[in-house]
């Protein structure tokens, strides 16, 4: 069984080594848990396709039921998507940085 490691954050002044440390955990294929705007995420390097299925193992979550994929800038956006609506894009550039789903 992996260890569970928590780190607490401080929102109003993250610490950047402790956000490192969480970086380093997705980018080997592990998984971290994160607040969000309105709940708790699970996430994992939505590139690595093992990570994406021990996210979906983890959240006893059904294949054909994609997870989301939280994206830092636009340009990744169109690193991932298939196509882009020029509607998303004026909202991404409206609300972003911020939540948009």
């Amino acid at each position: 069984m992996k260890k569970t490691l928590v780190f607490k954050v401080n929102p109003e002044n993250p610490e950047i080594e402790i956000i490192r440390k969480a970086a380093g955990i997705i980018r080997k294929g592990g998984l971290v848990a994160f607040p969000t705007e309105t709940v708790y995420g699970l996430g994992a390097d939505a590139l690595n396709a093992e990570a994406v299925l021990a996210l979906f193992k983890a959240k006893k979550r059904p294949l054909d039921n994609p997870p989301i994929v939280h994206v830092g800038r636009l340009e990744d956006v169109y690193r991932l998507a298939v196509e882009v609506p020029a509607k998303a894009e004026v909202l991404m550039r409206t609300f972003w940085p911020g939540p948009l789903t």
